[in-house]
């Protein structure tokens, strides 16, 4: 089957017509947050009771991009020419359980429809994705060559010098980013399904 093109900003519809197991590609603009980046969106947007007054701009940015938009588990390799434009070397993606605390909740905020990562994620995420209208999409491990050939254009770089280059939120425009979407806006989740088949094949292999 031929893969769906989806561009950003995504409407609620087009990703409930999306099921597990669909390859999608990706045009426009994405952001990358990892593990630092979780934290800090947890604690000045989403858990605090006043977004601080230095972080008001990132926080409006953020929602300009996330409204409908998608995030990226990446710790890229970069490189800049001697313009000082950023590039991506690699893009390969990271393992995304590890924001399971708190993707849910991020969803919500700021109305993402689309987590980009590799491993999938769990039942809250899940959850989150089949009541706001969002999906999961697994990226190739091992591709991240591949995948930074689909980063057509740095936008813009928040926090490196505070969280470093991996951590950091880097603003990208692509073209064909291909994906697979492995837990869908229905309650469908492929790891789910992988897990469980897998549980009853060691069973009885050890019965």
């Amino acid at each position: 089957m031929a893969a769906v093109d989806l561009n950003i900003p995504i409407g609620e519809e087009a990703i409930r017509a999306l099921k597990v197991g669909d390859s999608v590609r990706l045009y426009g603009t994405i952001v990358t947050a990892r593990d630092a980046a979780h934290k800090y969106i947890m604690d000045n947007f989403v858990r605090s009771a006043a977004v601080p007054p230095a972080e008001e701009a990132l926080h409006a940015e953020l929602q300009k991009l996330w409204q409908g938009g998608a995030v990226y588990h990446c710790g890229p390799v970069v490189s800049r020419d001697a313009a000082g434009q950023w590039h991506f070397v690699a893009a390969g993606p990271t393992t995304s359980i590890r924001e399971e605390p708190y993707e849910a909740e991020v969803i919500a905020h700021f109305g993402l429809r689309a987590v980009i990562g590799k491993g999938g994620m769990g039942p809250k995420t899940l959850d989150a994705c089949r009541r706001y209208g969002a999906v999961y999409l697994h990226a190739i491990g091992g591709a991240a060559t591949l995948i930074a050939s689909s980063v057509q254009e740095v936008l813009s770089v928040y926090k490196k010098d505070e969280f470093g280059v991996p951590e950091a939120f880097w603003v990208i425009r692509v073209a064909g980013f291909p994906a697979v979407v492995t837990m869908d806006a229905h309650g469908e989740s492929l790891h789910e399904r992988i897990a469980e088949a897998s549980g009853h094949k060691l069973a009885e292999l050890i019965s």
